[in-house]
This record gives C-alpha cells, sequence and structure tokens, in this order.
C-alpha cells in the first residue's frame, strides 16, 4: 500500500487517541460498548469499526481459547496484515497462559488493553512479562507501513 507518511502517523494516532478514550470502560466479556463493557477484542473491534478501517467482528467465542486457528481465522476475516517491529497503532496478539487469547493495542506508552484483572481498560508499559506473551504483532487494515 502506497500512502504519504503524514497520512499514516495520522492514521496511527487516530488508532491510539481511540483507544485512549475508551480508557477505564469496564471490562466485560465479549462487550462491544464503550463507555460501558469492552473486552480486549471489543477494543479492537470498536476502534476499528469507529474509525472506518473494518466492520467484521465476532462474539461467541470463550474467554480462554482453546486453538489458534480460530483466533487466525478472525484476524485474517478482519484484514490484519503480520508485521515484524510493532508501532503505535499495532495490535498485539498474546498468549497469556499457554496459546494466543488476548490482545492489545500498541502505543507510545506500552499497551492499551481490557483486562479482566483490572476490571476496566487500561494503558501501561510493555515490562518484561507482558512483552514475553507476545506472539504476534498485526496492523490494522489500511494502515501503511
Amino acid at each position: 500500500m502506497d500512502c504519504p507518511s503524514n497520512s499514516a502517523a495520522d492514521l496511527r494516532a487516530a488508532i491510539v487517541d481511540k483507544g485512549r478514550s475508551y480508557l477505564g470502560t469496564p471490562f466485560r466479556h465479549q462487550g462491544r460498548a464503550p463507555g460501558r463493557g469492552l473486552d480486549c477484542i471489543g477494543v479492537v473491534a470498536c476502534i476499528g469499526r469507529e474509525l472506518g478501517l473494518f466492520d467484521y467482528d465476532a462474539t461467541g467465542y470463550a474467554r480462554q481459547p482453546t486453538s489458534w486457528t480460530s483466533l487466525r481465522r478472525h484476524v485474517d476475516a478482519a484484514g490484519f496484515v503480520r508485521v515484524e517491529t510493532a508501532k503505535p497503532g499495532d495490535v498485539y496478539l498474546m498468549a497469556i497462559i499457554d496459546r494466543p487469547q488476548h490482545v492489545a493495542l500498541v502505543t507510545d506508552r506500552g499497551m492499551l488493553h481490557a483486562w479482566m484483572h483490572t476490571r476496566s481498560v487500561v494503558e501501561h508499559g510493555l515490562d518484561a512479562l507482558w512483552a514475553s506473551r507476545v506472539v504476534s504483532i498485526y496492523r490494522f487494515p489500511g494502515v501503511c507501513d
């Protein structure tokens, strides 16, 4: 995809800003209502929908997915692109227990995500523990490198 670097930077900033507008939203499994309830995938789905980047969404999933295949199918269906290096506005796919089951938005401060242990959408640094959980990095559809 060809695009001017300033428009790529503007879109990445808009993605992060939209994610930050969700900070403090209560955690709710399969939530898709900014300000009322979101889960980790809900954060990404709502950003994509509100910014017109994609309209794909899937619900009906367990809190702990049993296979990478189903997660990969959803990421591919939404049009995400796998990348090697994280930039603000990208998405981390993370393994919390033993398989990928969590996503977080990459920010200039670290990561932003709906986390059931904090019971809300939070932003914090990417420390060694969180970094060890990163399995893959994805870019939103339509976002230039």
